[in-house]
């Protein structure tokens, strides 16, 4: 027991990241794609920001690169997937 909750412990950035792309999933299959895509980018925005407020040997696979070149990417990444699903027009849709 003392195992698995220090690995959910690690592994919460994660895990959150996670969650919140499996919401984004579940809008782009219920056909609310255009919010599932703002979720999508919320999520990669989540990612940059947990890697650059959480210490290195902390932030489990979230750390890809060096700190400076995963935060930017995650952050440019998510800023442009939160500006696309924002310009496109719903065409009486969501």
């Amino acid at each position: 027991m003392a195992q698995a909750l220090r690995f959910t412990r690690l592994n919460l950035p994660l895990l959150a990241v996670t969650l919140v792309i499996a919401a984004a999933v579940i809008l782009v299959i219920a056909d609310r794609w255009r919010r599932g895509s703002f979720v999508f980018g919320g999520a990669t925005i989540l990612a940059g920001l947990f890697r650059w407020v959480i210490d290195e040997d902390k932030v489990g696979v979230l750390a890809v690169r060096g700190k400076t070149f995963d935060v930017a990417s995650m952050m440019v990444v998510g800023g442009i997937v939160v500006a696309l699903a924002a310009s496109i027009d719903p065409l009486g849709t969501d």
